[in-house]
């Protein structure tokens, strides 16, 4: 039986680089945000790539449970799993989640949203995912007894050699120095929303350069933004460090 190894991001969040390092692993299989194509099938909102989300997906959120607390395609010991805690509408099963062993991504919101609008103009403090994040960690908290681990992109980019053996180990998995590097292009495993998003990632070999200094938010979005520090603010006091 695979272990699910559950990471739960933002987006624009180093998300899929980090499923490109656990990918990287010979112990583990990986799922591009399983909960995507219920998310869309149920909202209605119109995201990049909808069309093809929906053709090539389950859509059935009930389905998509079940398969999270079953063993991965190829039976692998680590079944990693990327999910956005916004996602999971009201109704959505989170039943399966009682036996995964669980992490939190964060990214500093500036760069999230900077990133982020690039790809969709529009957009609410919703699908940046931090209020969601903040209210499923307390929620995974109470129903496994303890606070999943945090770890930053910031921190992460700053150190992936400490930072990730740190993050394995709070997670009870070994680490494999593999997870540093990768080798270029798209994967199987890539979501049909992949061409509209991974494009940068699909060129990396490994984690990027230590992040450069926090970008100028658009006064538009200034309200977004500060909704957003405050929930970002909240879970990364508890982040762990190298």
């Amino acid at each position: 039986m695979s272990i699910p190894i559950c990471m739960w991001s933002g987006p624009r969040n180093l998300s899929t680089a980090m499923m490109r390092s656990f990918g990287s692993r010979a112990d583990c299989d990986v799922w591009d945000e399983p909960f995507f194509a219920p998310f869309l099938h149920v909202s209605g909102k119109d995201h990049p790539g909808r069309n093809e989300t929906l053709a090539a997906h389950e859509t059935d959120a009930q389905v998509v449970g079940e398969k999270c607390a079953q063993s991965s395609p190829n039976k692998a010991p680590f079944y990693f799993q990327k999910h956005m805690p916004h996602h999971m509408l009201d109704g959505f099963p989170l039943d399966w989640a009682k036996e995964g062993s669980h992490f939190f991504l964060i990214r500093h919101p500036a760069r999230v949203l900077c990133s982020y609008a690039k790809g969709r103009a529009a957009f609410t403090e919703e699908d940046l995912g931090y209020g969601p994040q903040r209210r499923l960690f307390d929620t995974l908290t109470e129903m496994t007894g303890k606070a999943p681990p945090i770890v930053d992109c910031d921190d992460i980019l700053n150190t992936p050699d400490a930072v990730l053996p740190k993050l394995c180990d709070a997670i009870g998995v070994p680490w494999d120095a593999a997870m540093l590097a990768w080798e270029a292009g798209p994967r199987d495993t890539d979501g049909a929303w992949a061409p509209y998003w991974y494009a940068s990632v699909e060129r990396s070999t490994g984690f990027g350069p230590p992040p450069s200094d926090l970008p100028d938010v658009p006064e538009k979005y200034a309200e977004i933004y500060q909704s957003c520090l405050a929930d970002y603010e909240a879970l990364a006091k508890n982040r762990l460090l190298a």
